[in-house]
């Protein structure tokens, strides 16, 4: 324990005493959950709070995307607001807000290509995948939410950023409840919030063909949980990082009365989204604007809770893991993404070695359950191992 504690108050030592650890925490946080979740063990047993809801509700996993955008919008703020105080035209700007959407993208293909069954004697890579490549995602929509989002930053002042956060969630509500679409035999909906029959999905399968939706059997429309449409609302999320980051980099309050305040902000969302989802309801897939409402109020309240007990009671050495994985990542996202596709390419004793690893340790040792979230545990460890290497070397992969 005493090594543990030296190894955090290390990490923790280097760190500039003016910067606002919690936002740093809060990044880490968000990425660690995001990998804890997409790896378990067994995908048949997960523990209730680490699965998404099925539609219309939410869990606490619901909430990993949409902080990983909140603390995009807060860096977003940070990274534009040095930029032009440096005298860097708003052209260089853009351009290389341009250059990192592409980037994204392309991440985002590659993890989307990155796999081929050596299980299936006849499986066809270039038919299955290539042919059949899931264009939206994860890091495809961080991309396009990210372009977009600097757009904002540089053209809209603190009234203009609201005004389009509460015109975004209002057009994306009255759009999704009013606009009429049709299906194939021409039967018309209005209306509709179904998995598979709504506007936003509707709109998916008319852009997209269902081979390269994330929900090609859905009917009567196939449908990306990360599809275009709904990509629209993900900029209110991260526009919302966008207000708070403005509003925690002034220096004309303490951090203290900004913990405080903040708490009270997300509350009132947390409030409002549930009024609303009453009418609208909560829903990731379809990242509905009372989704964005409580997943924004949520991801002010536990920043707020963070600015509390690193920035003004400064206990800040529990943080130093969170620090290591949030320093790199996008380069986390992708080691896991990359690592977790090998555990299921490679074939051992006629299965995977993912499922061999599972079924030959973990769930002897620990049951079902357990040893399913003990394999997602000994990921992350894994994982931190890596990423404390390049923390260590100075190596931060900026996309």
């Amino acid at each position: 324990m005493n090594y543990i504690r030296h190894h955090c108050a290390a990490i923790v030592a280097q760190l500039p005493e003016h910067r606002l650890l919690a936002i740093d925490a809060l990044r880490g946080i968000t990425i660690t959950a995001m990998i804890l979740v997409n790896n378990p063990g067994s995908w048949s047993y997960i523990y209730s709070p680490l699965k998404h809801a099925q539609w219309h509700g939410w869990t606490i996993t619901d909430l990993i995307f949409p902080f990983f955008l909140f603390i995009v919008g807060i860096s977003i703020h940070i990274s534009v607001s040095r930029q032009l105080s440096s005298g860097i035209p708003e052209t260089r700007v853009i351009k290389h807000a341009a250059i990192r959407m592409i980037k994204l993208i392309l991440l985002g293909w590659f993890l989307a290509l990155f796999y081929y069954s050596f299980t299936q004697p006849d499986y066809n890579w270039f038919e299955q995948r290539l042919n059949s490549i899931r264009f939206m995602g994860v890091l495809q929509r961080i991309g396009l939410v990210y372009f977009i989002s600097v757009i904002l930053a540089l053209y809209c002042k603190t009234v203009a950023r609201v005004v389009c956060f509460v015109s975004i969630l209002m057009v994306y509500w009255l759009a999704l409840t009013l606009i009429p679409y049709s299906d194939a035999s021409g039967n018309s909906y209005i209306g509709i919030l179904e998995y598979g029959n709504n506007l936003s999905a509707w709109f998916d399968n008319t852009i997209f063909s269902e081979k390269h939706l994330y929900y090609g059997e859905a009917k009567p429309f196939a449908f990306d949980p990360e599809g275009l449409l709904s990509t629209l609302p993900a900029v209110a999320t991260c526009l919302s990082g966008i207000v708070v980051g403005q509003w925690l980099m002034q220096a004309s309050r303490t951090t203290q009365f900004k913990s405080k305040a903040l708490f009270v902000t997300g509350l009132l969302f947390i409030i409002f989204a549930e009024l609303w989802g009453a009418f609208f309801p909560i829903n990731k897939a379809l990242w509905t604007s009372s989704y964005v409402l409580l997943s924004s109020g949520y991801a002010c309240a536990v920043l707020a809770a963070l600015l509390w007990i690193i920035d003004v009671r400064s206990h800040r050495i529990w943080t130093a893991p969170f620090i290591v994985f949030g320093a790199n990542s996008i380069a986390f996202f992708m080691f896991a993404g990359i690592i977790a596709r090998i555990l299921i390419i490679i074939p051992v004793a006629e299965t995977t070695l993912k499922s061999w690893l599972y079924h030959t340790i973990y769930q002897p040792l620990l049951g079902d359950f357990n040893g399913s979230l003990a394999f997602a545990i000994s990921f992350l460890i894994l994982s931190y191992l890596v990423m404390l290497n390049l923390y260590q070397k100075g190596i931060f992969w900026k996309v």
